[in-house]
């Protein structure tokens, strides 16, 4: 052999060796194929989803510029929308609210958001309905379009009536999509469609009436929208009104699904981490059945890096060809995506191959596919030629090698690397990366506290089949700390997932126990809310809360006005903060959903020299960076009022009460213009049904929340939420049982040795059964208990700090999670042992040495 072979002679021997173990090699390597393939067509259905939006956006928007605010224009506003019409083809407005609608035919009642429309928007793309005609001719009469959802609810047809207000319309047809919405959204706020000049007739729009007003335009050839918006956007933000434009609809809707996407990724890195896992790991059991190889090649003059680079270059090989086969099938699946998304998009989504997608995830593949081979690999190049004469000898000790410890801190900058490119945050990208590695901690430790155990507290009295089934739990080549990993990251991430569906679930149904409240009136006028208390004590319902609602907007804040703080980069309030209009009311005493967190409630204004003290919600006190002492001057509808911070309170979001941001004192409010909110409880969907029948026929302009109606949208919005996320820890599923089945695959063969000396002192096929079925109960069960362990951790994180509830799990389902586990691993396990079972030991031994 030549004393110093080159690169060509280290390339061939790493060809031999992968042609004669190709399938092993194959086997262990395609555990990062279903990762790989998840992150592909994940990316690639994210730059199709962007390319559409580009393409789309006019569609989507609806106009080339659009105006919104929620008060009348201004004279200002008037002046800027009278200039814009002069440089416009075509011009619409449109007035959308919240309000009951009663369909006579049924009695049924339903609240919706109504859009009084005027003009020929949209301009661009169509608002979709059946017939298709409808979307013309319901301009032409006193006719409605209604969302699909409210006729599928009640059973109505076109040609219905419909009562808004005190107006009747007709039904012409049913609305399937308008520009922008997206199916959550038609399930949570139903659109219904009715002329402009129609909206007096309902007698809806009064004062208090919470109405949003948006303007539409359609510019001339040569008109750039853009500069448009940086010449008034400033004016309009003192009015509180908004603008739109193509470019920002495209930027709006990108950082949405760009969040949507790089979340999705995450829960597809895990499936790739969980792959690498079993890549390491496979490698490891791989290379212990190449020791005596390599020691004889270091006998015939090759080096330790040459032999190290030897099975480098298979691993690399193995690497690319598994990224490859991810690639490609995860292209098939980004058609799957558009379907199971289809409910949160605005607009479909076409196919086309993502290029950029593809050499990613490739890369992604090979790379982390060898960081994580090269944790085992280091270890080949301190084999010593002395091991071709002692199969014992020692090779000193690995941990202290400084290159393994390198490659540890690769892999956690890896890891780290990739959760920063999607979540775009450095604290919670290292949250991320450190949960991972305390997973691993974790699943690891536990795995060889178990081998520990077994050793040191052997039980030599028990029974021969007992005894053999735990010391494969630590004999050389033992599958424990591969599986215990495998395993119990894949139960961690499907328990978690689990968990917090649950999690939520529950505390949305806390919304609905005995004796709370279930149902809000809104939008009452002062001069009406003492006959619909009556009303409501006529129908025998309760009266549980009656509360005036005062409109105000922020003025100053920390001595600055509204517009300062606006261009204020220092203090930098988030802009709804700043624009929104508060709803607020007046009491002296705190609610049973309300507690004092800081400082004291402010008592009841006497005198014109006191000083207001109000109560802010500790939620929002965060948002706007406010303290107790603070200064804050309130516009109210005209009047200025100067007002303290004098309390944060906490809110139990978890009851159905009226939750406010701010809490004024008496004394201050009362003669300011205001709407009241009543809250009641029906005890069945009849009496609901009836009350809401009265009132509306009574009080057309007041509208009603059922909360029963609430919960079950969120559930529908929880359970979608629910199965995106499912279909994605499919992967992770998927992956777990690959590297299961690979890991047990690739150790067949000293499984096999192990059953075949037992049975040639006398073991028959019963006893190898209980001792493989011992080994892996023990193994599946350990990892089941730690995974679900692991996941009841993270549940309880995010529960406390990412969704700020009440961390109490339903532990139901642990016993079913563990025996799917630990049954899954054991029929695996069995299937390993099957082929040799059958066989006499000499036929075995032939064939496995053949």
């Amino acid at each position: 052999m030549n004393s110093n072979p080159g690169f060509s002679w280290i390339l061939l021997m790493a060809w031999r060796d992968t042609r004669k173990n190709l399938g092993r090699l194959l086997l262990f390597i395609s555990s990062i194929i279903l990762g790989i393939a998840a992150l592909v067509a994940i990316n690639s259905f994210g730059d199709n989803l962007r390319n559409d939006i580009e393409n789309e956006a006019k569609e989507l928007l609806g106009a080339d510029f659009e105006i919104g605010g929620r008060q009348q224009p201004s004279p200002v506003i008037k002046a800027i929308l009278d200039s814009l019409e002069g440089l416009s083809v075509r011009t619409a407005h449109e007035i959308s609210f919240a309000s009951m609608i009663l369909l006579p035919k049924s009695q049924a009642t339903r609240l919706v958001n109504v859009r009084a429309l005027e003009g020929d928007f949209p301009f661009y793309g169509d608002i979709e309905t059946k017939p298709s005609a409808a979307n013309k001719n319901f301009r032409k009469s006193k006719k409605a379009l209604i969302d699909k959802t409210v006729l599928l609810q009640f059973n109505a047809v076109w040609g219905d009536p419909i009562k808004i207000g005190n107006a009747t319309f007709t039904i012409e047809g049913e609305l399937e999509k308008a520009p922008g919405q997206n199916n959550i959204a038609s399930t949570v706020a139903p659109k219904v469609y009715i002329p402009m000049r129609y909206l007096k007739e309902t007698d809806l729009v009064k004062k208090g009436s919470r109405l949003v007003y948006r303007y539409y335009f359609e510019f001339k050839p040569g008109v750039d929208p853009e500069k448009i918006s940086d010449l008034i956007k400033d004016r309009l933000r003192k009015e509180d009104y908004g603008l739109e434009t193509v470019a920002s609809q495209k930027e709006d809707l990108g950082d949405a699904f760009s969040f949507l996407t790089r979340f999705l990724n995450l829960v597809a890195f895990v499936a790739l981490l969980l792959g690498c896992v079993g890549v390491s790991s496979a490698v490891q059991i791989y290379l212990k059945e190449k020791l005596n190889t390599v020691a004889v090649l270091r006998c015939l003059g090759a080096k330790g890096n040459q032999t190290f680079w030897i099975y480098l270059l298979q691993i690399l090989g193995m690497g690319l060809v598994g990224s490859v086969l991810g690639a490609i099938v995860g292209s098939f699946i980004q058609v799957i995506l558009p379907e199971v998304l289809k409910d949160f998009l605005p607009l479909e989504v076409s196919y086309s191959v993502s290029w950029p997608a593809i050499f990613q995830g490739i890369l992604i593949g090979v790379s982390i596919a060898a960081l994580f081979a090269l944790i085992p690999l280091l270890s080949v190049r301190k084999i010593s030629p002395l091991r071709t004469l002692r199969a014992s000898f020692e090779e000193g000790n690995l941990h202290r090698d400084p290159i393994r410890w390198l490659v540890y801190l690769l892999v956690v900058g890896f890891v780290y690397g990739f959760s920063y490119i999607q979540i775009r945050s450095l604290q919670e990208s290292l949250y991320f990366t450190l949960f991972i590695v305390f997973s691993f901690f974790l699943l690891g430790g536990a795995a060889r506290l178990l081998m520990w155990l077994v050793r040191r507290y052997f039980p030599v009295s028990w029974n021969y089949v007992w005894r053999q089934g735990l010391a494969n739990l630590y004999r050389p080549n033992n599958q424990t700390l591969i599986l215990i990993v495998s395993i119990g990251l894949g139960t961690a991430l499907m328990s978690t997932l689990y968990f917090i569906q649950s999690l939520l679930l529950s505390q949305v149904s806390l919304s609905d126990r005995d004796n709370q409240p279930n149902m809000i009136l809104f939008d009452i006028q002062s001069d009406q809310i003492e006959s619909v208390a009556e009303l409501t004590r006529e129908s025998k319902l309760p009266v549980l809360q009656e509360l005036p609602i005062v409109a105000m907007r922020l003025a100053e804040f920390k001595g600055k006005t509204r517009t300062e703080l606006l261009n204020d980069s220092i203090l930098d309030l988030p802009r709804d903060v700043l624009n929104r209009e508060y709803r607020v009311t007046y009491r002296d005493t705190l609610d049973i959903n309300e507690k004092l967190v800081e400082g004291k409630l402010g008592k009841a204004i006497t005198s014109p020299k006191d000083t207001i003290y109000v109560s802010v919600s500790q939620d929002h006190a965060r948002r706007m960076k406010a303290k107790v002492g603070d200064v804050i001057v309130f516009n109210v509808q005209g009047a200025i009022v100067k007002t303290v911070i004098g309390s944060i309170r906490k809110l139990d979001l978890t009851r159905f009460r009226t939750s406010f941001t701010f809490l004024f004192p008496s004394g201050v409010l009362e003669k300011a213009p205001q709407f009241h909110v009543l809250i009641t409880r029906v005890n069945s969907d009849r009496q609901s049904a009836e009350f809401q029948q009265k009132l509306i026929r009574e009080f057309p302009n007041i509208s009603v929340v059922d909360i029963s109606l609430v919960l079950k949208t969120a559930e529908e919005i929880l359970d979608e939420v629910s199965f995106v996320i499912r279909f994605m820890a499919l992967f992770s599923i998927l992956t777990g049982l690959i590297v299961l089945v690979g890991s047990v695959m690739i150790s067949k063969f000293q499984r096999i040795q192990e059953s075949v000396l037992l049975r040639t002192l006398g073991a028959n096929r019963r006893q190898i059964v209980y001792i493989t079925l011992l080994e892996y109960f023990f193994l599946g069960s350990l990892a089941a208990l730690t995974g679900i362990a692991l996941s009841l951790i993270a549940t309880w994180a995010l529960a406390v700090y990412s969704f700020d509830v009440t961390f109490s799990p339903d532990l139901t389902p642990v016993i079913y999670i563990y025996l799917i586990i630990t049954g899954l691993t054991m029929s695996i396990g069995m299937l390993n042992t099957r082929s040799i079972l059958n066989k006499p030991p000499l036929e075995v031994l032939r064939n496995e040495v053949a």
